[in-house]
């Protein structure tokens, strides 16, 4: 169909028009990182002489199975090593140079795909006349594993395989988005849970300047990085479990994916994250924000209410409610600080979930966003801050503001078959919806997330804090979090005191 072809650097494209849309799928933007690429920083792909037939998904990167993310309708069913693919969805390939967005998804650095039907682009595309991109990184042991201290020079930035996969995703848009009716002078990245804690690191990292003007962080912030030496642990452990001796990590190339993946599954959550090291990333993204690196950039950052509730609600030990095992909970997740975190925030009640919940939430989610809005406002960048609080009806409402609710919300995508398990089906979704969508739209478009149906929302400082709440009324509201914030921060100074 006339329209849907697009000439590429790498060579041309054909989409597929729906409705007022054209999406193009499964667009190569690195070699396939496999074989001897295994563990290296991505590579430009191939050109090729003939259209290119862009009309399918390309293969999500592997991963183990996570009913979690089942549950939320982010299933990876095609997934290959072979993983480097992006999406783009566009009004039309004009020269109109419309706004862009760009999407990582998230899935604990582990799971997830920038294919999900809840990322579908078509209603930014429609309604706020922007260009959408969704992409597949590398993921776990492929995309995290510190390998170059035991390996030496020939595995050099592996840790960091996944970042390098986002950075080079991002250069495709800047030489490429033009062909597709979008601006590459005006891109904005979003992302969610480990998406937006990588736009964290990519605010950090001075490679990724000038690939985005905006940033969008949807529970994820800056702080889940790992230092070089605990990730250099992570891996001889993962080394270990395969059977490869320090001598010969060269053997972690020629071993199957699929075991790799599983093997490395049985490591404890977040254990393959970024990490600081190299020129890359020289610091801590807190210590490189807190100097001021990005300091022109809007950001808009938020999280939900009740993050953690989303994993406490399926792990079957707080159904059995035996109190030894409670507090075996809390010592195993909290360690050498338990102590100092049950002496300094618990008045001696009763440990119980929601105390779980409300800990985890502000320790993982809460105060790390607060954190790096604090950071960003120092330097007088713009910064806009919400919170998500309409609580989801569905498990008689035990699941209530939890971690990804906000996602079919933000994207509109609530009439996505399957959404309604997470959601709920009733009609009040959709008003929240366009009010959230618009909000995002306005900032891709402006830098600024004021829309006609919100309060005014002001810009986050640190005399007032004010804080977006979205739920059935929106308001504006002065500290929310005043409470827990300040504890958490006296906290904190008393672990590093203690230390």
């Amino acid at each position: 169909m006339p329209g849907t072809i697009v000439e590429s650097i790498y060579g041309k494209l054909r989409g597929q028009q729906q409705g007022n849309v054209i999406v193009w799928k499964g667009i190569p933007y690195a070699k396939p990182p496999t074989g001897n690429r295994r563990f290296r920083a991505p590579q430009p792909p191939e050109p090729w002489s003939e259209v290119r037939e862009a009309l399918l998904f390309g293969p999500s990167a592997i991963q183990a199975s996570n009913g979690i993310m089942e549950f939320l309708e982010n299933r990876a069913d095609n997934t290959s090593e072979d993983c480097l693919y992006l999406n783009v969805w566009s009004p039309a390939a004009d020269n109109h140079r419309r706004p862009v967005m760009v999407w990582i998804h998230g899935g604990a650095f582990t799971t997830g795909a920038g294919s999900s039907k809840t990322y579908d682009g078509s209603s930014f595309a429609t309604e706020g006349d922007v260009v959408v991109v969704t992409f597949n990184y590398r993921l776990g042991a492929l995309g995290f594993l510190h390998l170059g201290g035991i390996g030496g020079a020939d595995f050099s930035g592996s840790c960091n395989c996944g970042i390098l996969d986002q950075l080079a995703a991002l250069q495709w848009v800047q030489d490429n988005i033009e062909k597709f009716g979008g601006d590459p002078d005006r891109v904005t990245v979003f992302g969610e849970s480990a998406g937006a804690m990588s736009i964290g690191v990519l605010m950090a990292i001075p490679k990724a300047k000038g690939l985005f003007q905006q940033a969008i962080l949807q529970s994820g912030a800056a702080a889940n990085v790992l230092s070089s030496s605990i990730a250099e642990k992570v891996s001889s452990r993962l080394l270990a479990a395969l059977n490869i001796g320090h001598g010969e990590v060269d053997k972690i190339r020629e071993i199957p994916a699929q075991q790799l993946v599983d093997t490395a599954a049985l490591l404890p959550a977040m254990s393959l994250v970024p990490v600081i090291e190299g020129d890359l990333l020289p610091v801590h993204p807190e210590q490189a924000l807190a100097k001021g690196i990005a300091k022109d950039m809007p950001v808009l950052i938020g999280t939900n209410k009740d993050e953690y509730r989303l994993f406490s609600f399926f792990d079957p030990r707080w159904k059995q409610g035996d109190q030894e095992e409670i507090i075996s909970i809390f010592e195993h997740t909290f360690g050498l600080n338990w102590l100092g975190i049950s002496q300094y925030l618990l008045n001696g009640e009763e440990l119980n979930q929601n105390i779980y919940d409300k800990l985890m939430t502000m320790s993982l989610f809460t105060f790390p966003a607060l954190e790096l809005a604090e950071l960003q406002a120092k330097q007088g960048a713009p910064v806009w801050m919400y919170r998500f609080d309409w609580e989801t009806p569905v498990f008689g409402g035990e699941l209530k503001a939890c971690h990804s609710l906000e996602l079919p919300f933000v994207w509109n995508t609530l009439s996505k078959e399957g959404t309604e398990r997470l959601t709920g089906n009733s009609e009040e979704r959709h008003k929240l919806a366009e009010e959230i969508h618009h909000s995002w739209i306005r900032f891709a478009r402006s830098g600024n997330p004021n829309a006609p149906k919100l309060p005014e929302w002001r810009a986050y400082n640190l005399e007032h804090r004010p804080v977006m709440i979205f739920n059935r009324e929106n308001v504006l509201v002065h500290d929310p979090n005043s409470e827990e914030r300040k504890k958490w921060k006296n906290l904190m100074v008393h672990l590093e005191k203690s230390r």
